[in-house]
């Protein structure tokens, strides 16, 4: 029987997770000093079962404890807390994004797609709907919490072992594989000042039959969640939280930071609840409930601002000004999950188990924005649609220039807010064989994994519609009456009335004006692969071990257009779609070499075949050399690739919106183009995109100088080449690829008008290289007879440069700054993140605390950015802070209590100290915070329940 030393247990609990365990507060283990016996174990990042569970890899593992410990409600929101974690993650909190009702992990910052996550060391069908419209990833709400036995994560390259997508890492959640009795779980949390963001969770989980006796097992478990929404208009005491109007920290109402309805300059204004008119002559906007509007024809005092909002007024050119976004947007969306996972299993023989495994996961979630305005430019395959044009038509009653069309900025309050509900369906079926054949263990399987998301809008705008209600000119009715049949079967000369005479419509024309926009998207993975791996000759070291393996496994990935944005007439929702499908099929293989009692080599090599985009080659190199029994070397390199997605190379595209500046027009003097505004952009799929590849580098060391005291020190780099991308928005901007209205052009001699679409395409376009290191600390402490023990720990991510270089030789470094606007939620690339944690624990109680940190960032799009800071006061000083967003600190705490033998009462406080988020006036992801700090805006929250064992 092969031992387990004082250095290999302690080593092995720090690289699963002892050290810190993410978010560490795990218990000290006794480590006697005798040697213990130990089975062979796997771990993730590798197919050969080893005695020792650590390898030259760091692996990171979170148990069951450390979720509890950690108060999160889902692996999802754990995950997410985690240093490891940065920009390009996925939140479930970011209800109008692309994926919305999905939750993604993005190590190392690289972004979702390159971070690969598995169910028992075995791929997902991705989430049906596609990351910024491009990147594929898998949902994280998809884990059934209480079936958790524990999550790896593997924190450097691993395409050698697992193929494309594990560019940054992996994350493998394993489930259990047995369980006997019956435990029910019970949890309530709110907020605690504001009486929302509800979070009901139930769970029963019932397990029966033993391997052994019984040769059978059979696991069922079922979870029931229900998250209540929280919106931004309940938290006017939280500063600047879910607020677009920011004049009273700095900025001028003629910005975008400015909330609705403001008048910016000649021929350009916001969307008043009221409408904003644009003088024909002049082209100088006014707004409706102006009785002094330069050229009126007609004036209309039930439309002044007061009847409307008592939002502080103030726009030196007197529109009428709102805060839309705090008034309608949340902070989180209503979400109801159901998730079922069961797995039985039978030992057919003692060297033959056969196992099946079955997940079904439903969700429903429910998410509402701002009401939609009349103008908002979209773009779709065939180009890019200005809305800039629309009117209230000569002879509209509403239209203060009666006589003459004028052009309109209204959000349409009447209609209602923009609501999405999105349903989504996941499954995973495996049913395989594993056991030991002679010297060789194995593991074969059939894997079947499918998602459905059905989305459905309503509160959208049809384009044909608008125009022809408001402007009923011959070929707007013509094209709304080819567009909407609800459109035709209006009486002729029916109009929208707009504002205070909103009531007069009738529910036929809100129901031609605003019809259900939907779509539907589906994922499927089919899998067939087989493994084996068993022990050579010796070395000085020890057996050298072998395994190998392959996989077959077809891909298909469809996702629908949301119908009318095939035609561009959906007014502010972009086209989105794409379709594909293609074979994988590969072969791997591995080694443990351990040459000496204090070396140990690895290798592994995998090689890939794509149908739709050839072969890849990705080999692995690991060593650990341990000199003295109390520190060990550690280092891998490595290659790895990942393949595009169908929305990349398929067919379809897509057509979303950004924040840049438009230089030339700055440069001309208009002023308001010097601010990061809203542009569409149009990206089309490229079938000749190769695969990115990666050249990765971890080296490190591991230090174990007292029985309770660990340390370790992780120094990594990621090389990126080939990577697909959008063209940079401003890249494409600069080079001249815009489309313009210039009838939004201002008296600026030269002025072009304003950019309508950026055009771009998915291109391999730039290398990224990321260094960094992780440092991981614990210390342990006996606090005498009747006084328990501590056990304090510390977890910290540093990245030193996060560098994007461009195919013309530009780079741009996005490490400590806001960029790169580009990437999900535009969220920015902290520098450092840390997660501090102390667990005391006596008899039946147990207490944790978590620090976690987010560092501060340069409110730049890049380091040295020759624009200088991306946001300006009204004063034109830098914004915020002198270009700085400060740093954010958050301490939760989570308690347990074993009643006794079959109860235990738990509970947890999100935010102890109810922080508030700096702000953060660049990002899209939330309102005037970043999303990093989403527990900030939502306040301190509660979470309390039971478990009972039956």
């Amino acid at each position: 029987m092969m031992k387990e030393t004082v250095l290999s247990r302690s080593m092995r609990l720090m690289f699963s997770g002892g050290v810190a365990v993410g978010i560490g507060m795990i218990a000290m283990p006794a480590l006697a000093q005798e040697a213990v016996s130990t089975q062979r174990v796997e771990v993730t990042g590798s197919n050969i079962r080893r005695a020792q569970s650590e390898t030259a890899s760091a692996v990171q593992t979170l148990s069951r404890a450390d979720i509890e410990k950690s108060g999160k409600a889902s692996v999802a929101e754990l995950l997410q807390s985690l240093a490891v974690d940065n920009q390009g993650s996925v939140p479930t909190t970011f209800g109008n994004g692309f994926a919305a009702g999905a939750s993604g992990i993005s190590l190392r910052g690289l972004g979702t797609a390159s971070t690969l996550v598995l169910v028992n060391g075995r791929r997902v069908a991705p989430y049906g709907l596609a990351d910024d419209g491009q990147k594929v990833f898998a949902d994280l709400n998809l884990i059934p919490l209480e079936a958790v036995e524990r999550v790896e994560i593997l924190k450097d390259g691993a395409s050698a072992i697992y193929g494309s997508d594990a560019i940054a890492g992996v994350v493998n959640v394993i489930l259990r594989k047995d369980y006997k009795g019956t435990t029910a779980k019970v949890s309530y949390g709110q907020t605690t000042g504001y009486n929302d963001g509800k979070d009901v969770r139930a769970t029963i989980t019932h397990g029966f039959g033993d391997i052994d006796t019984d040769k059978y097992n059979v696991l069922l478990n079922f979870e029931y969640g229900n998250k209540g929404k929280a919106n931004y208009r309940d938290r006017d005491d939280r500063r600047q939280v879910g607020k677009s109007d920011l004049r009273p920290y700095g900025f001028s109402a003629q910005e975008s930071l400015s909330g609705a309805g403001a008048i910016v300059d000649n021929n350009l204004a916001g969307s008043a609840v009221n409408g904003n008119v644009r003088n024909p002559t002049t082209l100088d906007y006014y707004n409706r409930g102006n009785l002094a509007g330069t050229g009126f024809t007609r004036l209309f005092p039930g439309a002044a601002c007061g009847n409307f909002t008592t939002h502080p007024q103030g726009d030196p050119l007197g529109g009428c000004l709102t805060d839309a976004a705090q008034q309608y947007n949340e902070i989180q969306p209503k979400q109801e999950t159901f998730n079922f996972f069961g797995r039985g299993t039978r030992q057919i023989t003692p060297d033959l188990q056969a196992y099946v495994e079955y997940n079904l996961y439903k969700s429903n979630s429910v998410s509402s924005t701002t009401p939609s305005t009349v103008s908002g430019s979209v773009g779709y395959p065939g180009g890019p649609v200005s809305n800039a044009g629309v009117a209230l038509g000569a002879g509209h009653p509403d239209n203060p220039y009666f006589g003459t069309a004028a052009r309109l900025r209204y959000i349409a309050t009447d209609v209602g807010q923009r609501v999405s509900t999105i349903d989504s369906t996941f499954t995973r079926l495996v049913a395989g064989l594993k056991g030991t054949q002679g010297a060789w263990d194995f593991d074969t399987a059939f894997l079947y994994s499918e998602n459905t998301v059905s989305n459905s809008r309503t509160g959208y705008l049809a384009r044909a519609a608008t125009f022809a209600l408001l402007n009923p000119t011959v070929t707007n009715v013509a094209n709304a009456r080819a567009k909407s049949a609800a459109y035709a079967a209006l009486p002729a000369g029916t109009y929208w009335r707009i504002a205070e005479n909103a009531g007069l419509n009738s529910a036929a024309v809100y129901a031609a004006l605003s019809p259900t926009v939907s779509n539907d998207a589906k994922t499927k993975v089919t899998q067939i692969d087989f493994k084996a791996s068993r022990e050579l000759g010796k070395l000085d070291g020890g057996n050298i071990g072998l395994a190998i393996g392959g996989e077959f496994r077809r891909e298909t990935v469809n996702l629908d257009p949301s119908s009318g944005t095939e035609t561009g007439d959906v007014i502010g929702l972009g086209y989105s779609a794409y379709k594909g499908s293609r074979n994988v099929g590969a072969l791997y293989a591995e080694v443990l070499a351990p040459v000496a009692k204090s070396l140990e080599l690895s290798a592994a090599v995998r090689a890939d075949h794509y149908t739709d985009v050839g072969n890849a080659f990705t080999p692995k190199l690991g060593a650990k050399w341990t000199p003295v029994k109390e520190f060990a070397v550690r280092g891998t390199v490595a290659r790895g690739f990942r393949a595009p997605s169908a929305a990349e190379n398929g067919e379809g595209g897509l057509a979303a919106f950004s924040s840049a500046i438009d230089p030339t027009r700055c440069a001309l003097g208009v002023t308001s183009a010097c601010s990061p505004a809203s542009v569409a952009v149009i990206t089309s799929p490229n079938k000749d995109l190769r695969p990115e590849k990666s050249e990765s580098t971890t080296l490190g060391f591991v230090w174990d100088p007292l029985p309770k005291t660990s340390m370790s020190l992780d120094f990594f780099q990621i090389k990126r080449n080939n990577e697909i991308n959008q063209e940079q928005t401003s890249a494409s901007i600069a080079a001249g690829q815009v489309s313009r209205d210039p009838t939004t052009a201002t008296a600026i001699p030269g002025d072009p008008g304003g950019i309508t679409a950026v055009l771009a395409k998915y291109v391999n376009s730039a290398s990224t290289t990321v260094q960094g290191a992780d440092l991981d600390f614990r210390q342990g402490f006996d606090l005498g007879t009747g006084y328990g023990k501590l056990t304090v720990d510390a977890k910290w991510t540093h990245l030193f440069k996060f560098l994007r270089k461009e195919k013309d030789g530009s780079e741009f470094d996005f490490a400590g700054t806001h960029g790169n606007c580009d990437v999900t939620n535009c969220i920015g690339t902290p520098a450092d993140r840390v997660n501090l944690g102390a667990t005391w624990e006596r008899d039946a109680f147990r207490v944790s605390t978590i620090v976690n940190y987010r560092g501060k960032l340069d409110n730049k799009l890049f380091k040295n950015d020759p624009a200088g800071c991306a946001s300006f006061f009204a004063d034109g000083t830098d914004a915020p802070n002198g270009c700085k967003l400060a740093s954010f600190t958050t301490v939760d705490m989570s308690f347990r209590w074993l009643a006794n033998k079959n109860v235990e009462v738990f509970g947890t406080i999100q935010n102890l100290f109810d922080r508030i988020p700096p702000l953060d006036p660049l990002t899209y992801g939330a309102q005037s915070y970043n999303p990093l700090d989403y527990s900030g805006a939502l306040g301190r929250y509660l979470n309390v329940g039971v478990k009972y064992k039956f």
